[in-house]
């Protein structure tokens, strides 16, 4: 009996060592993986997540870079990814031009860009991917919120005239008289406007700028781009940049993805709809949805309604682009890639992006995102 009770109080203390040494191994993995991200955990657990993940040969590193827009996702999912295949995935997030401009030169195994690649993008790329080019894989969708920082005023209406105008510094008053018919019961301060956009060249830029000259070319005669055209303004780095801007200067109001807006404001669209659309990962699905597929061969790039007048649909919207060769990827970093994005077009990976105020890509889109994955070579 003795040695019997003997056992079971050993047994009893190994048991609580595995737990403890459990709970600081947990502890340690959940440490934030940088950039402002929200790594959200699954709602059934990171190891139960994980287990869906499959590695297929998976190994080594992998340097990425490009659009800013997507680095609270690509942090999120290389948390998850990494935990289960041990492949280490450096994403700088330095903004689609960089991205673009790196991918060309060689230097990454991917890139993001909320921009799809131009012509002569593509025959560069050709240099690159031996046999083949490089493509555009739709794999993140969002709004763009105007986030804004004016004391006393909770619920900012716009339309596309006035932010053309507010971003090109043709107004440059909270209580100017266009914002005040847009906002009849509001308390607009006697303060004045500072409108910050992207200093680099940005797919946020592009997107944003679309929007612009989609719906009021006559306030906005740019011709568009991932470089900011319009005089004037706050410049700041990166999405996190300009929403730092904004929290911090009071008569603030800057471009980024939603995810970057926490406590913060949030301008609703006037877009002729019955009422005013707030940014939101289901209006910008809304948005989202209607887009169509432009690209030919493997690449899949789409066209966006920025002018849409649909019910809860969110305009001001962008698609994120993983770009990969179609052919000719690096033997070396091949399958992780391949991995890689495998995972974060599953459904599981489509997942996290509403946990992370991103907007999943519709089911038709992201079916031929995986299909087309499945054949790099």
């Amino acid at each position: 009996m003795m040695l019997q009770r003997k056992n079971r109080l050993r047994a009893l203390s190994l048991g609580a060592i595995a737990v403890t040494g459990a709970l600081a191994l947990t502890a340690c993995g959940s440490d934030d993986n940088g950039g402002g991200s929200k790594a959200s955990s699954n709602p059934s657990g990171s190891a139960a997540a994980n287990s869906a993940i499959k590695c297929d040969n998976a190994k080594g590193q992998l340097l990425a870079d490009g659009s800013s827009a997507q680095k609270n996702a690509i942090d999120a999912w290389v948390k998850e990814f990494s935990q289960a295949c041990g492949v280490q995935i450096n994403y700088k997030g330095g903004g689609s031009g960089a991205g673009v401009t790196s991918f060309n030169q060689g230097q990454l195994a991917f890139a993001g860009s909320d921009s799809a690649l131009k012509p002569d993008e593509v025959t560069a790329s050709q240099k690159v991917c031996s046999g083949g080019q490089g493509i555009d894989l739709p794999m993140v969708g969002g709004p763009i919120a105007l986030g804004y920082n004016v004391p006393g005023v909770d619920n900012l209406v716009l339309d596309a005239p006035t932010i053309a105008k507010i971003f090109d510094s043709k107004i440059t008053n909270w209580n100017d008289a266009a914002i005040k018919k847009l906002n009849p019961s509001a308390k607009l301060p006697d303060l004045k406007i500072q409108a910050f956009h992207r200093s680099e060249d940005s797919g946020t830029t592009d997107n944003f700028t679309k929007y612009l000259i989609a719906t009021t070319p006559d306030n906005w005669k740019y011709s568009g781009g991932k470089a900011w055209q319009a005089k004037g303004g706050q410049a700041a780095s990166g999405s996190a940049g300009v929403a730092q801007g904004v929290k911090q200067n009071s008569g603030a109001i800057g471009y980024f993805e939603l995810s970057y807006a926490k406590d913060m404001n949030t301008v609703s669209i006037d877009t002729g709809a019955k009422a005013p659309v707030k940014p939101s990962v289901e209006s910008a699905t809304a948005d989202i949805a209607a887009a169509k597929v432009v690209g030919t061969g493997k690449d899949l790039s789409l066209k966006l309604d920025y002018a849409t007048k649909a019910e809860n649909a969110y305009p001001i919207t962008l698609v994120t682009y993983e770009i990969v060769c179609d052919k000719g990827n690096k033997a070396d970093t091949l399958p992780a890639t391949k991995a890689f994005l495998n995972y974060i077009a599953s459904e599981d990976g489509q997942k996290l992006l509403s946990q992370n105020d991103y907007a999943p890509i519709p089911d038709a889109i992201i079916g031929k995102v995986r299909t087309t994955i499945a054949g790099l070579s």
